[in-house]
């Protein structure tokens, strides 16, 4: 019989570059809640919305991350733990580098702390999530993991490149 061993979705991280640090993170269980036409879920988040352990993730989509998701008859409930690749991109650089790579204005006034999107990163379609002043938690398909540290270390090293005397 196989010796599986499991591999985490991204590697080589922490890394860092000027002012911006790329990190693996592990939200824990991710469990996506999707209610079904006409029905409504208690504590299920508006469009871009943060409510705790809770977060929006697409239209009618919102992931419950870590443990006890909520139990309802009213929506499809799967475990999307292994699907996703997350990472925590932060320091003072965070929102410049990725204004390179992402079409949303991430100032602080229109993507406030606690705000999630999904949206595109270069060619990747990704779920962001402001969780600090200058820190954003991202999930992209596991699959463009490495695709994903790729683009983000590329434009870490520009805004860093522009940064030097």
């Amino acid at each position: 019989m196989a010796d599986l061993i499991a591999e985490p979705a991204v590697s080589g991280l922490p890394l860092s570059h000027g002012r911006a640090t790329l990190a693996a993170h592990d939200p824990g269980r991710v469990t996506a809640i999707a209610p079904y036409p006409g029905r409504t879920v208690p504590g299920f988040p508006a469009p871009g919305q943060v409510l705790g352990p809770m977060v929006w993730a697409g239209r009618g989509l919102a992931f419950h991350l870590g443990d006890n998701p909520p139990e309802t008859p009213d929506a499809a409930i799967t475990d999307q733990s292994d699907g996703w690749a997350w990472v925590t991109l932060s320091g003072p650089d965070a929102g410049t580098v990725l204004a390179r790579l992402c079409p949303l204005d991430l100032r602080p006034a229109a993507f406030p702390v606690g705000t999630s999107a999904r949206t595109m990163l270069q060619h990747l379609s990704v779920l962001m999530i402001r969780d600090g002043a200058d820190r954003f938690r991202i999930a992209a398909y596991r699959s463009m993991a490495r695709t994903l540290v790729h683009e983000i270390e590329a434009a870490m090293q520009a805004v860093a490149a522009r940064r030097a005397p």
